[in-house]
Parts: structure tokens; sequence; C-alpha cells
């Protein structure tokens, strides 16, 4: 993947000073903990969902709307909001990003019902949509080229970290202090980064910037189609489980809060592994890695209603299920920039959408089913969706499709 971004290295900012190796990963590194802190406000409500949903009386499947309105919305953000702002300086950019995210998580922490709550949330979406597009594509312009693959590497692991300490740490905060004081926590995490950007990143004027003619030709690419149909499956199958895991955890496993903290943890941990697992073959085998996270997921949601109803059998199969789903994110980014090596963004806004909108459906389809029958049911039924991720991968290898590069 970072091949395709290294032939450009800082031909974008012709005019403007080369920032030293030092400066430069700073600056790496605070749009790592910008995403980070993306990751975990949107995935924060994960461990507090049935604590929110009770707070303001609503079902789990209702207080589920708080992970579908941020996917949602950063599925239409991610393209209008780069396109619109395409001849904006990038860092001018990240930085408002920063701050509506600041302003979103003081906005829910101090939400009296629960649609003002919904709101911060619809916030949230945005900034997903328009930092991960800008952001996910800038190592090539922060570091010399040979450092590129290690700092997009270190800008995509803040997706495993927000779940290995942002979530599991959110939810202890307001297992301990209660749900408003996690949010509050979070605002004030991403004041800090708003100011790490400020300081450490330099002036990004707009290189290339995305036209919505190069996204329409992005899908006439059947290896940008078989990209999205992977990630609609395999994303819609997590989502439509996990977001429901800790209702699953409480009912069926029969653990308390602490003990939900901890599987949480291990998951993120897990991720972790996962993330650079994937990250480290998925460019030589990117059929093999996304088909294999996918049936590690199916075989994890397919088993947990029979062996997590005791908590080591719960336990076990969340370690599955965190590895595999940590090589997801990459895995997808990596499939669609191999589709558009020519346009590296417009492949990120391709990958941001079609991720969060996802995220939102899937979101939304499993608070349908939880409502109506059961946490294990959600699970059974995602395992099966799991499954046909497994199929698309197997039939991109039958069709004996190669990419450009013939690997």
């Amino acid at each position: 993947m970072a091949s395709t971004n290294t032939t450009t290295c800082h031909t974008g900012d012709v005019g403007l000073p080369t920032p030293s190796p030092l400066i430069g990963w700073l600056a790496v590194s605070s749009v790592m903990l910008g995403i980070f802190s993306i990751v975990t406000t949107e995935i924060l409500p994960i461990g507090l969902l049935t604590t929110i949903g009770s707070g303001f009386a609503v079902s789990d499947g209702m207080a589920g709307l708080m992970i579908t309105m941020p996917g949602l919305l950063a599925a239409l953000s991610a393209p209008l909001v780069t396109v619109a702002t395409g001849r904006v300086d990038r860092r001018l950019m990240l930085g408002v990003f920063m701050l509506l995210l600041a302003t979103a998580n003081f906005l829910a922490a101090a939400a009296p019902d629960y649609w003002l709550l919904l709101v911060s949330r619809v916030v949230v979406g945005i900034v997903i949509g328009g930092f991960w597009s800008i952001g996910a594509g800038l190592a090539e312009r922060l570091v010399p080229a040979e450092s590129v693959g290690r700092a997009t590497a270190v800008i995509f692991s803040a997706v495993p970290l927000g779940s290995v300490l942002g979530v599991p740490a959110g939810t202890f905060i307001g297992d301990v202090a209660g749900w408003r004081t996690a949010f509050v926590v979070m605002g004030a995490l991403t004041v800090g980064v708003l100011a790490m950007l400020l300081l450490v990143m330099p002036s990004l004027p707009p290189d290339r910037a995305t036209r919505p003619s190069v996204l329409r030709g992005m899908f006439r690419s059947v290896h940008a189609r078989f990209a999205l149909l992977l990630t609609f499956l395999v994303v819609l199958a997590h989502f439509g489980t996990y977001t429901y895991v800790t209702p699953f955890l409480e009912h069926v496993t029969d653990a308390g809060p602490r003990l939900i903290t901890v599987f949480l943890l291990v998951y993120g941990a897990a991720g972790i592994v996962g993330n650079f697992l994937g990250g480290a073959v998925v460019t030589r085998h990117p059929r093999a890695t996304f088909g294999i996270a996918a049936g590690m997921i199916a075989l994890a949601t397919l088993l947990l209603p029979i062996l997590g109803r005791w908590p080591i059998g719960a336990l076990a199969l969340l370690i599955v299920w965190g590895v595999a789903y940590g090589a997801v994110p990459v895995s997808s980014q990596t499939w669609f920039a191999r589709a558009t090596p020519d346009a590296p963004e417009a492949a990120s806004v391709l990958f941001t959408a079609s991720f969060q909108m996802t995220i939102s459906l899937g979101a939304v389809a499993g608070g349908v089913l939880v409502d109506r029958s059961s946490p294990s049911t959600v699970m059974t039924l995602g395992s099966l969706v799991a499954v046909l991720g497994v199929v698309a991968a197997w039939a991109h290898f039958a069709r004996r499709l190669t990419w450009a590069d013939n690997t």
C-alpha cells in the first residue's frame, strides 16, 4: 500500500521547507493520536451501551443508534467534505475536525436528553469522514520516502489502540465515575491532540484535489467492486455483532462490569496483534488475509452462543475475534489502494465511506435483531454474513483476477 504513495513525497509542497525528521514523526504521531481520539469516541458507547440506555430509559437497540449515526454521517461526509475542501490547507482542516470532535464529546457529556446525545454523534460522524479521508494518506508528505511504510503503519495502529486502550479505559471510567465523565475525559484528550497538531504539523497545501469524476471512475474497477463487497460483508458481520457484545456478556456469560472491561481489554490487545500480522502479510497475500480474517470472525461469533456461556470460553473466542478484526481495516484499505494505485486519496475516501456506512448498517441491523430476539441470535446471524465474506474472497481467486502489479 505504501508503494503507491511514495513517488510524490513532498512534491506537493514546492516552496515550503521540508520538515526535520523529528518534526515529521511528531506530525505523524499527531495524526495517529487524532485518529485514536476519533476511533475511541466512535466506539466508546459500545462499552457503555447498557449504562447510557438505562440512563435515558431506551432499549439496547435504540441505544445502538449511537454507533449507527456516526457511521452514516461519516459515509456521507467522506466524499463531500474531501471534495468541498480540496483547496484548503490540510493542516487547517485537521485542526477544525479536532475542534469539532472536542465539542461533540463535551456536548455528549452534558446532554440532558437522548436526542441531544445523538446530535453530538452526528458531529462525530462528520469528523470521522473528513479527518480519516485526509489524514490516512498524509504519511508521504510528512516523512522521507523510505519511511512512508512505517509511518502509515503508525497511523493505522490507532484503530486497534482505540480498542485496547480507549474503550476499556472509557468503560472503566464510566463504571467508576459515570458515563458522562468518560466523554469529558475524551473531550480533554481531543483538546490536547488539537494543541499538538497546531504545534508540530507543517503547512500542507492541497496537492492532489479529489474530484467527483475520480470517485465515479473507481466503480469501473472490478477490484474496487470486490473491495466494496468484502468490506460490506465483513464489517457488517463484525459491527452487527460486536456493537452488542456487552449485552451478550452481561446476559449470556453473566459477567459483571469489571470482568467485561477485562474482556474488552484483552480483545483490544488481540486486535493490535491482528493489525500488525495482517499488515505484514496482506501485501503479498491480500485474498488469503481478508478471507482468513472473515473466517475467524465467522467461527468466533458462531461459537459464542455455545461456548460463551462460560467466561473462559467467551475470553478465548474474543481473542480469536480480536486478532481477526485487527486485520480487517488494513486489508480493506490495501484492496482499495491496489484497485486505484494512481489516486491514493480517492482510495482513502472510498475506503472511509464504505467502511463507515457498513458500520452504521451493521449497528442498526443488530439493534433491530437484538430487540426482537436475543444477543445470541445476533451472533449466529452475524457469523453467516461473515461466511459470505469468505466466499467473496474465494470468488476473487476463482476468477483468477490479478492486480496491476500481478501480485
